[in-house]
């Protein structure tokens, strides 16, 4: 189809060329077409060359973030050094993402967004109604020192000095 794309992704911009060109195709084959030739398109190392051309061509990395659609710093940390080190930061960026959560799955109650989207109100609805003593909430410390506010929808709230419910008398 072309002379710098790879086979792969000439053969999505092809298929994607013969579903645009098909009234009678499906709506769900034409986005998994556009999907498959978008991420051709992202891992082509015909953008690389073209990076790497336009840098011999005397190109700033702001001209070729814009070109790109991205921030200087995002087209450097894509394409900027040897393929090596781009392998390396790809990698590194993979383990980054495919690391769990830190935060605890096995906590009391409900976080305060869980809690908003159980009682379909606002994670900041859910702190005023804690504030007004209308939701039962309570900072859950761990043994290394992190701390989470948990909310129990289900409890009455506690009276404390700053969450007392209006007992009739006045507190002056």
């Amino acid at each position: 189809m072309g002379i710098f794309l790879a086979p792969t992704t000439s053969a999505a911009l092809a298929r994607l060329a013969e579903l645009d060109g098909d009234t009678g195709s499906a709506p769900l084959e034409r986005l998994r077409a556009i999907r498959a030739l978008l991420v051709a398109l992202d891992t082509d190392p015909a953008s690389l060359a073209g990076v790497r051309a336009a840098r011999e061509q005397g190109a700033s990395w702001e001209q070729v973030a814009d070109a790109a659609g991205l921030k200087p710093a995002a087209a450097k940390w894509r394409w900027q050094g040897s393929d090596a080190e781009i392998a390396a930061r790809q990698d590194a960026g993979r383990k980054r993402a495919a690391r769990p959560s830190s935060v605890p799955t096995d906590l009391p109650g409900l976080s305060v967004a869980e809690a908003a989207a159980q009682l379909g109100i606002t994670p900041q609805a859910v702190y005023l109604q804690v504030s007004r003593g209308r939701l039962a909430s309570r900072t859950v410390e761990l043994p290394d020192g992190r701390s989470y506010k948990r909310v129990f929808p289900g409890e009455p709230p506690q009276a404390t000095p700053h969450n007392h419910q209006d007992d009739g008398v006045r507190h002056d």
